[in-house]
């Protein structure tokens, strides 16, 4: 029996499980996450309502989140619900496995590239998973930015190769932008142009529901610049608009101004 085999659902926990068999009074789920355990679900907990016919509901091979009702391991049975499962709750829970199954995919990619073993790649995997939540999590941070593995201080020839895979293959919720602004006024205006050129770049984006821009001060005579879009022609667009409105009040006074982006 693998680890998956021996190890047990907790009550409450949603799962993405196959359909193995149906019978006349429910139906056997083969439990996703834990080997070839299997759980049942009744048919009165198929779906809301009077199920006429059960087959009308489930078929063999067919993918369906439920939820644990029930773990009896000194019968070696775990109860099933369906019904119990709200729309939204099953498109969540399928988004996350779906994400789960992408992410090994990619490690298995990875693996490949740079002569990995099973072990070493479950080594990696599961530090990944503990620095970052999940591994589809890494694999997005990633996707944002190509200094999340060494950031969280992970090193190695193999983060370039997982770091590619990530933007090839993940559509990360948002990507950042990040410049830093050197700026010196020497007029009478100082301090106070400095922050009126802060405000005017920060408000670029006010119309802008799903786009973030903040000023952050890093020690004179540096600003940075922190953009989140939820792609990179938005971000790109705030980048270009923050950068011309900060030049042209800079322009105004007696100062200076000096852009570079990380």
């Amino acid at each position: 029996m693998s680890e998956a085999d021996d190890t047990w659902p907790e009550e409450g926990e949603l799962l993405v499980c196959t359909v193995k068999g149906v019978k006349e009074n429910g139906a056997y789920l083969k439990l996703g996450g834990y080997g070839e355990r299997e759980g049942f679900v009744f048919i009165g907990e198929v779906a809301s309502g009077w199920v006429k016919n059960i087959r009308s509901h489930l078929r063999e091979g067919q993918r369906v989140v439920a939820k644990v009702v029930q773990v009896k391991k000194d019968r070696q049975r775990v109860d099933l619900s369906i019904k119990s499962v709200s729309a939204e709750r099953k498109k969540d829970t399928l988004q996350t496995w779906k994400n789960q199954q992408r992410a090994t995919q990619i490690m298995r990619v990875a693996a490949e590239r740079v002569d990995w073993d099973a072990e070493k790649t479950e080594i990696i995997s599961e530090e990944m998973i503990e620095q970052f939540g999940s591994l589809y999590g890494a694999l997005e941070e990633c996707a944002i930015s190509e200094t999340a593995l060494s950031d969280s201080g992970f090193s190695g020839d193999w983060m370039k190769v997982v770091t590619e895979l990530a933007v090839e293959n993940i559509v990360p919720p948002f990507v950042e932008i990040r410049g830093i602004y050197d700026i010196e006024v020497w007029g009478s205006e100082g301090v106070h142009a400095i922050r009126e050129t802060l405000v005017a770049v920060e408000s670029v984006v006010e119309n802008e529901e799903e786009v973030t821009l903040t000023c952050h001060y890093d020690g004179a005579p540096h600003y940075r610049i922190d953009i989140k879009a939820p792609d990179y022609s938005s971000a790109e667009s705030a980048w270009d608009a923050a950068n011309k409105i900060a030049t042209k009040k800079i322009k105004s006074v007696k100062g200076s101004i000096t852009i570079e982006r990380l």
